[in-house]
Parts: structure tokens; C-alpha cells; sequence
């Protein structure tokens, strides 16, 4: 798995939904170079675990969509006295 970057925009959307986290849910303030760290933190240490569970709908999705396709090709095919 390549490593998983956030553009300076990205980083900034992130860094203050954990600042907010930290001012709402638990009354304390973080700087701005402490949200950045932990961020850096979650994404190196548990990053993978999302990544993965995220592959794994993708995966998902796409079974269900190939069995559909597979469902259409049957409904369409011509009765003959052939056997499959």
C-alpha cells in the first residue's frame, strides 16, 4: 500500500475537525502543530485499518455489480435446444 498524502487543503480540514473535537467533546484546546502531530499519528498507525475496510466495500460493491451484470446477460440470452 502506497502512502496515503492529503493535499494543504486536506490537512487543514482535518486539523480543525480535531481541534473542534478537542474544544467540544473534551473542553480542552490544541495547537495547531499538536492536532497536525496526532493526525499524522492516526493516519500512520491506524490508517491502514480504514484504508483496508474501505477496499473491502469497494469489493463488495463490485461483486454485487458483476453478479447483476451476470443476472442481465442470462435474462437476455435466446432459449435453443442446445444444452449450456
Amino acid at each position: 500500500m502506497s502512502t496515503i498524502e492529503f493535499s494543504d487543503e486536506e490537512k487543514n480540514i482535518l486539523v480543525k475537525k480535531i481541534k473542534l473535537y478537542f474544544e467540544q467533546e473534551l473542553d480542552q484546546d490544541i495547537a495547531q502543530f499538536d492536532a497536525l502531530f496526532l493526525m499524522d499519528f492516526i493516519a500512520e498507525e491506524m490508517g491502514a485499518y480504514f484504508y483496508n475496510r474501505g477496499v473491502q466495500d469497494a469489493k463488495l460493491i463490485l461483486e454485487e455489480k458483476i453478479e447483476a451484470i451476470g443476472d442481465a446477460f442470462y435474462e437476455i440470452e435466446k432459449p435453443t435446444y442446445f444444452s449450456k
